[in-house]
């Protein structure tokens, strides 16, 4: 198949994207920063919040694909207290996802769309399964950008018959995951803290979240463009995760473990626009993709650390 990728510099684009040409794919990437991890596959780069009709050029010999399967649709403004601080990042994910959307129907291809966790709200209020979700209690920008993403999905599937999967993710770490200065994500913060012997904070002494390895992640979208570009399923809304709850104060003991070291860990109130509390209930992937996740965050935060060491002494 062919599968164009948006986001494709990321930690999961990259991922799924090598994952992806290893299984004999052709594979299309699109981001507006440059893929500093791989040259495997041809990407653009393009700000897809400014308004477009098509991607143009491309890195490398490989020209654009016209006969693309499906779209996948990762790239977005992903970091939920910073779209609080800075709110417009959120209107530019809404961009994002009407252009991308607007390519799909012109070109009459299904899309596949990263969603969130953060949908919910906190589930110390609210429910996490799939038909439940209330979006009247919207927790920050960011969560906003994500259903109203979802909404427009929803209602391209009307209005054109557009087929979709929309993803609801929680937590994805592993490979490919350094930028912190770019993006500061929970995991590769503490792993790169702890390594240099920097003092910790956790905002939210009983936080629970669900954490997805990212070899489980790229599985669960794989199994989803099979069966989207085949026609077996469409116009599914799934949580993808691991299923299992961890406090941030088992994964900072995991880190400091895996370096045989003692963490000087400060603790303060959850911040504003976060969820405190989620435990995706994933049935429905196990069902509808036959879905299982294998790593669990103790293992898990083993292989991030492991490929954390491997990555800075050869860089």
């Amino acid at each position: 198949m062919r599968i164009l990728i948006t986001g494709s510099s990321g930690e999961i684009g990259t991922n799924l994207a090598l994952k992806l040409v290893e299984r004999g794919h052709t594979v299309f990437g699109v981001d507006k920063r440059p893929n500093t991890w791989t040259d495997k596959f041809p990407y653009v780069m393009q700000d897809l919040s400014v308004r477009f009709f098509n991607f143009k050029g491309g890195i490398g010999e490989t020209p654009y694909p016209t006969d693309i399967n499906v779209v996948v649709h990762l790239a977005a403004n992903a970091k939920v207290h910073e779209l609080v601080e800075n709110p417009s990042r959120a209107l530019e994910n809404i961009n994002i996802i009407f252009n991308v959307l607007e390519f799909c129907r012109i070109n009459k291809l299904p899309i596949i769309f990263s969603s969130s966790r953060e949908v919910y709200g906190d589930i110390q209020r609210y429910m996490t399964n799939e038909q439940q979700s209330d979006f009247r209690f919207t927790e920050s920008p960011y969560s906003a950008s994500k259903i109203a993403g979802e909404a427009l999905i929803y209602s391209y599937a009307r209005c054109y018959n557009m087929p979709y999967i929309v993803f609801r993710f929680s937590n994805v770490y592993g490979r490919y995951d350094t930028d912190i200065e770019r993006m500061e994500r929970v995991i590769p913060l503490f792993i790169k803290k702890i390594q240099s012997n920097e003092p910790i904070t956790v905002y939210g002494k009983d936080k629970t979240l669900d954490f997805t390895y990212i070899d489980d992640c790229v599985e669960g979208i794989i199994a989803s463009i099979e069966k989207l570009a085949g026609g077996k399923i469409k116009n599914e809304t799934i949580n993808l995760a691991y299923g299992e709850g961890h406090t941030l104060l088992e994964l900072v003991n995991y880190i400091c473990e895996n370096f045989g070291k003692t963490c000087d860990t400060k603790i303060e109130a959850a911040r504003l626009g976060e969820v405190t509390h989620y435990v995706a209930d994933i049935g429905k992937a196990k069902s509808l993709l036959g879905y299982n996740p294998k790593t669990n965050l103790k293992d898990g935060i083993g292989k991030a650390v492991a490929w954390w060491k491997e990555y800075y002494k050869a860089s």
